[in-house]
């Protein structure tokens, strides 16, 4: 089992006929914008605070905990019945260079170290200086929720960057995670925190870096002795009669815990409607209450944390490559654009709409599984509808998604795996050795055969092709190198691996049947495109001036991390960071 530490459309720019179409559906918008302003005026007033935070995940709860400790009187308002949003769903893993828990910890790094490293993997596709803001303020983001919430974090030692070679990149990691959290604290209010992507496996207290262990507990004394120390974990805080939380879990706990401790309300199911305009100034958001629409009136200005539009069918339909569709995300369902779609509106800008944070994803029934350790692991090999391997399988999860829509006939693609990889190692939630449901098969996400041939025409690929690459693969794996693809090359490739497998612990033949193929789609973590900002989180127009009252942070907002992924966490990291900065900004304090 593994659980997500946090693109369709190439690096580049958006077409031109995408700009055009945009900017003429701007134009439009603006007018649009202006007429609801007007009308919201008329609604029943809901209250005036200096903010009004749209959405309860992490960019929004970190916003609105600054904005309050910083004085300013606040309000969330959140569309789904339960708060925290997709950062509950997730693995937490927080990617900030500096901050004082990796220094603490003695990781090598420094400022120059991380500016270098994130250049390189950001390139030109965002300004110098939103990078530069959120290597400056993300150190003070992690100090300032520690200091005003019960939340506490740990380095996930081991835990590449994903991209170590370059300039500035970390072999051992920067990313960290939340430490557990005991949800008592939240009294009621736990019973409305939105429950994991994935639950831990009963009577286990499980952090993100223990995955990667948990899924060799089969073959690995080390993989033993954490699955020990996580069921201790468990014992221990059910004998003090605590209700353990980790992961994402406990950051949205811990940051709704900071909220009530500051007297920040919280409205669940809320949506936000529109964005209310006064003088070409947002100073306030419609939104339905009790199934009423209202107007909440704000002084210092909205900020905009509503997620992206992962479950927007005809978003990603507008914006994004083909095959695309919204049953592959992870994101939390209520991800649907509204607060893209009302800056839109008011004539802002919009960047990197073709890309999401991808993975690669099994279609199992009920939800997707997004998959990290099992296409690593090895003994696993990748191949196209040609029965061909076409990538580095334990690559980066959003490069191999990039490389499915890039690489043409990918999607699906199929991870084609024997019976002595079943027999050693966790599949999602399915131990070594067990049975997959059945309807796993009826759904046609796995398949399994005696025989190469006879998988190859249960998935329908060549079954000649398929037998050529799996030969290949073989002889390449006990040689210990992979000239194809180089998986093993780079550090990161061997976080989820299996060390005692040499000499390459990426690299295992394909020799005991049954043979297993599991479907594998585009899935992703959400959206990444959305609102332009500036370094101060202001949203921008195409012309680049301000729109004076609006900020926007998390995935309604165009990723600093551009068309790339720097690490475990740079979809939480950033959004926490830009949540702080919103509000310092909102505050007239940065």
């Amino acid at each position: 089992m593994t659980t997500p530490t946090d693109t369709p459309g190439t690096a580049g720019s958006p077409s031109r006929r995408r700009l055009l179409a945009g900017a003429a559906g701007a134009g439009l918008a603006v007018a649009a914008g202006v007429q609801q302003g007007a009308r919201a005026a008329d609604l029943p007033p809901l209250g005036t605070y200096d903010v009004v935070v749209i959405g309860s995940g992490a960019a929004g709860m970190t916003a609105a905990l600054t904005a309050a400790r910083q004085g300013l009187s606040c309000v969330v308002v959140e569309k789904a019945p339960a708060f925290g949003g997709s950062a509950a769903r997730s693995g937490a893993g927080i990617w900030i260079p500096n901050n004082s828990v990796i220094l603490a910890a003695g990781v090598p790094d420094t400022p120059a170290k991380a500016a270098a490293y994130l250049a390189a993997v950001v390139g030109p596709d965002v300004p110098a200086e939103r990078q530069r803001a959120f290597l400056a303020h993300g150190p003070a983001t992690i100090s300032f929720v520690m200091a005003n919430s019960p939340l506490r974090f740990r380095w996930m030692e081991g835990y590449s960057d994903y991209y170590p070679e370059l300039p500035g990149g970390l072999p051992n990691g920067r990313s960290i995670e939340p430490d557990q959290l005991d949800g008592n604290l939240l009294g009621d209010e736990l019973a409305h925190l939105n429950p994991p992507y994935m639950d831990v496996p009963a009577g286990m207290v499980v952090f993100s870096a223990d995955y990667k262990w948990v899924a060799l507990a089969a073959v690995n004394a080390r993989g033993a002795a954490v699955a020990a120390q996580c069921l201790a974990r468990s014992t221990k805080a059910a004998t003090l009669g605590q209700k353990p939380l980790t992961m994402g879990q406990a950051l949205a706990a811990g940051l709704r815990a900071g909220l009530r401790s500051a007297g920040v309300p919280v409205w669940r199911n809320t949506p936000l409607t529109d964005l209310h305009v006064e003088n070409g100034r947002v100073t306030g958001a419609v939104v339905t209450r009790d199934g009423t629409p209202g107007l909440l009136r704000a002084r210092r200005g909205v900020i905009v944390g509503s997620g992206g539009f992962e479950h927007n069918a005809q978003m990603r339909q507008r914006f994004q490559r083909q095959p695309i569709g919204t049953e592959w995300t992870v994101g939390a369902k209520e991800n649907t654009g509204d607060g893209i779609l009302a800056g839109e509106r008011l004539g802002a800008a919009l960047d990197l709409m073709d890309d999401a944070w991808w993975g690669p994803a099994v279609p199992v029934p009920g939800q997707p599984y997004f998959c990290l350790a099992e296409r690593t692991l090895p003994g696993g090999l990748l191949v196209n509808g040609a029965g061909r391997r076409f990538v580095n399988e334990a690559a980066p999860y959003s490069d191999v998604v990039h490389t499915m829509y890039d690489a043409g006939g990918a999607i699906p693609s199929w991870l084609i795996t024997d019976q002595n990889y079943r027999n050693r190692y966790l599949f999602k939630d399915v131990l070594p050795t067990l049975p997959f449901p059945d309807a796993w098969y009826d759904s046609g996400a796995a398949h399994k055969e005696w025989t190469l041939d006879a998988l190859a025409a249960s998935i329908g690929v060549p079954a000649a092709a398929l037998r050529t690459s799996v030969n290949r693969f073989n002889a390449q794996a006990l040689q210990g190198e992979d000239p194809d693809f180089h998986r093993g090359d780079s550090a990161y490739d061997h976080y989820y691996t299996d060390p005692s497998v040499l000499p390459n612990s990426c690299l295992a033949p394909l020799w005991l049947p049954p043979y297993h193929a599991f479907r594998i789609v585009p899935g992703d973590l959400g959206t990444k495109g959305g609102l332009r900002t500036d370094a101060r989180a202001r949203v921008l127009r195409e012309d680049g001036s301000v729109i004076p009252g609006l900020y926007a942070a998390g995935n309604a907002s165009a990723a600093v991390m551009g068309h790339s992924y720097a690490g475990a966490g740079s979809t939480i990291g950033p959004a926490m960071t830009f949540g702080y900065i919103a509000a310092k900004d909102a505050a007239g304090a940065l």
